[in-house]
């Protein structure tokens, strides 16, 4: 397990008497760019949720950086960031306290410069002082995903996180999210709907139907899909 980032094996997630994941088995090593794509209603959220410890799982095992979720969730969540959506966010905490609430999770004792040299690449520094219910969306989500990487986790988790952002951000944290893949191994898993990102960004795409990850494409795959045969939203649209 330790090998991996992320070890999810027959999960199986229900609410209620509703069944919405079935048997999901996933394996992802450091540096991987994972996106689960898949129609509304799929379980897209429910896998994240389940993976990042928000809703229980009702079988199978998932372990982050070698930690299982289930016997060592302090241990495992340690290594995991988890962008919220933006409505969740605390909206009376100015953004400033919001990231000592998370470097102070983390045991830190400050957010990491480089942290801050991203959010001034997203121009969010002057809001800093401001408080959350004050922001609009697309300023709250970027401070949900800048958030979701104090203290350097080895799993990033991030639900649609490019809604609400200008092309301009939106290119910034997409470069800034390869770099920190390539460069310090941590693992990327994203569902998204924008399949431009899954043709262009990601290494590892699956594609989760009636919560069974009906199939999955490895990077040559996607860079062969990318390359002949019109793309990525092409192969998808045969399926």
């Amino acid at each position: 397990m330790t090998a991996c980032n992320l070890a999810v094996r027959r999960l199986g997630a229900s609410y209620g008497r509703q069944v919405v994941l079935k048997e999901v088995t996933l394996s992802l090593a450091p540096g991987e760019w994972f996106a689960l794509i898949g129609p509304n209603g799929c379980g897209k959220t429910t896998f994240l949720d389940c993976i990042v410890g928000r809703h229980a799982a009702s079988a199978g095992e998932i372990h982050i950086a070698g930690h299982s979720l289930l016997t060592e969730p302090a241990l495992a969540k340690r290594q995991l960031g988890y962008a919220c959506a933006p409505e969740v966010l605390p909206p009376l905490l100015t953004a400033r306290q919001c990231f000592e609430v998370h470097a102070g999770a983390k045991g830190l004792p400050a957010v990491d410069p480089d942290l801050m040299e991203l959010a001034r690449a997203l121009k969010f520094l002057p809001y800093m002082e401001a408080f959350v219910d004050t922001l609009s969306l697309g300023t709250r989500q970027k401070l949900a995903i800048l958030l979701c990487l104090v203290g350097d986790p080895k799993l990033i988790v991030l639900d649609e996180a490019f809604n609400g952002l200008d092309p301009s951000s939106s290119l910034v944290l997409k470069r800034h999210l390869r770099r920190r893949l390539e460069e310090r191994g941590a693992t990327l898993v994203m569902a998204t709907h924008a399949l431009d990102i899954v043709e262009h960004y990601a290494d590892h795409a699956g594609l989760l139907l009636d919560g069974v990850l009906a199939r999955e494409w490895t990077k040559p795959q996607i860079e062969e899909m990318r390359t002949c045969g019109g793309g990525f939203d092409s192969a998808f649209a045969r399926l």
